[in-house]
């Protein structure tokens, strides 16, 4: 039988055990938890291998030798093609690429899909182009609300990583030569014609060659004098056009700069910059410094026309001078309350454009003026024939100052 005081003594013994196996026990927790450091965000490497389509990336990043590089510090910007986008590239190819032997194609492919920095989807809405890490240009472009990367769909966004962020795209892109960049682009088809049909493609593809390339876009080409890009098409016309276009390539890799610099064929080009606004020969320059694999492209807003050119320059010189004087005469007079003498002063310059002028015109500018001339003929209202003619000079001037040399 157990006394009070023996019970009493019991029971402090086993809660003086149970405190020091709960001490003991929270001290172990404790130690367990320091032991275990706290889980962060995962790396890129990380995330795309957590991601259920895009293992094909993981794996190639593995045979690249870039697992290291792209779970580093950083912060980089991964533009992450879906496994489904591996198997659209032509048979073979990712087996080839995966092969040791091509590790180093690997990683250029690799590398041209990650640019420098944390770029978050707000941001790529905006963007133009962007340089990438294996030194070669992306272009961006946002239709009907769609971001497509060098032609690939970006299909999922902003997804997080501790040194980065991943956008998801629907095709593995290439690093483009200046041709690939021009096909990218979708605003160069009349420029690819015309290469093709002076024989200059091989040359602008060629991978040893360093050139750079003032690219005219489709819009510069359609300010051309109505019927001057089908002339030159023309196979009698290959030497012209090839002398044209040799006129917007400069041999090496430039980055454009103010200055002279020498094309391929023609005298030197002047390079202008005003307040970071860059000209060429009086073109506008609207996109500049797109890196390429063989060089580099400038976009502008107009055609050069070399100096070698120089009958068809001097006769559209020539012509618009002869529209100027005409208006700078007929105005006055029309002012004065003589739209006679005017209509009278225009009428001799579009007919003195059809006879001494007639080089510098093409079959549209010609046809223009015949029309105004015979409404004029039956106009008896001296206002109206004026106006009629000069609507027709305006437009025939406007024609020959989107060919001319400057």
């Amino acid at each position: 039988m157990i006394n009070r005081s023996t019970s009493t003594w019991f029971v402090s013994a086993v809660l003086l055990l149970v405190a020091a196996a709960g001490f003991v026990w929270a001290n172990a927790a404790s130690d367990e938890h320091a032991a275990r450091p706290a889980m962060g965000p995962p790396d890129i490497y990380q995330a795309a291998a957590a991601a259920k389509n895009l293992t094909t990336l993981t794996k190639a990043l593995d045979a690249a030798g870039l697992t290291l590089t792209i779970k580093g510090p950083g912060p980089f910007t991964v533009l992450a093609p879906t496994d489904e986008a591996f198997r659209k590239l032509p048979p073979g190819t990712l087996d080839s690429l995966l092969r040791p032997e091509n590790r180093k194609q690997l990683a250029e492919i690799l590398t041209y899909h990650v640019l420098p920095g944390k770029v978050m989807s707000d941001k790529i809405r905006r963007l133009r182009m962007a340089d990438s890490i294996q030194g070669t240009t992306l272009l961006f472009r946002t239709v009907n609300g769609k971001v497509y990367v060098d032609g690939a769909e970006v299909v999922a966004v902003d997804i997080p990583a501790s040194n980065g962020v991943i956008h998801v795209i629907d095709r593995v892109i290439l690093p483009k030569n200046l041709v690939d960049v021009a096909e990218v682009s979708g605003q160069f088809r009349t420029l690819l014609t015309a290469a093709k049909a002076a024989g200059l493609l091989d040359v602008l593809k060629a991978p040893d060659e360093r050139l750079t390339l003032f690219a005219p876009t489709d819009e510069a080409f359609a300010m051309l004098p109505p019927g001057t890009v089908e002339e030159l098409l023309k196979p009698e016309s290959k030497n012209r056009l090839a002398n044209i276009l040799k006129y917007h390539i400069v041999p090496g890799r430039n980055l454009l700069k103010a200055g002279k610099i020498t094309p391929m064929a023609g005298p030197p080009l002047e390079v202008v910059e005003e307040e970071g606004v860059f000209t060429v020969n009086g073109a506008n320059v609207l996109l500049e410094n797109i890196k390429a694999t063989n060089g580099m492209v400038h976009v502008i807003d107009r055609v050069l026309i070399p100096p070698t050119d120089a009958p068809a320059a001097d006769a559209n010189k020539q012509a618009m001078l002869l529209i100027e004087k005409a208006i700078e005469r007929g105005v006055p007079a029309f002012n004065m309350g003589d739209p006679g003498t005017c209509a009278a002063i225009y009428e001799a310059a579009a007919r003195s454009l059809l006879a001494a002028h007639a080089d510098a015109l093409d079959d549209s500018s010609r046809i223009r003026l015949n029309q105004a001339l015979d409404q004029a003929k039956d106009e008896h209202n001296m206002r109206t024939r004026a106006w009629t003619l000069r609507h027709a000079l305006d437009d025939v001037h406007r024609w020959l100052e989107r060919g001319r040399v400057k």
